[in-house]
């Protein structure tokens, strides 16, 4: 009894622990380096972000960018995205239209 109890937990925890690896896996970037920006840092991003945009939502963040120590992605409400840059002490130095260039369609 006390050893099949002992199984369960160790299968319960690999799991666990699967999904956990699983998610971390599918909110990560391309190549992998790609950190999220959390916690208390995360509420400033984004007050700075929308701020700046007048709006939307964020969809995306990313701390240590190439661009700026944070970048948050915002949609706005006509589905557009723009990229804020922030510097450390969460001043916007930059922001720019986030365009998928898809010139297939043009004739």
């Amino acid at each position: 009894m006390k050893r099949t109890r002992i199984i369960v937990g160790v299968a319960v925890a690999a799991v666990a622990l699967g999904t956990g690896v699983s998610y971390a896996v599918a909110q990560s970037d391309d190549d992998g380096t790609e950190q999220r920006i959390v916690g208390a840092d995360l509420e400033r991003a984004t007050a700075a972000a929308l701020a700046s945009t007048g709006g939307g939502r964020v969809t995306g963040t990313e701390v240590g960018d190439e661009e700026s120590y944070y970048e948050v992605e915002v949609t706005l409400d006509d589905g557009s995205q723009v990229d804020v840059q922030l510097d450390r002490d969460f001043a916007v130095v930059g922001s720019s239209a986030d365009h998928e260039d898809d010139t297939s369609d043009r004739d």
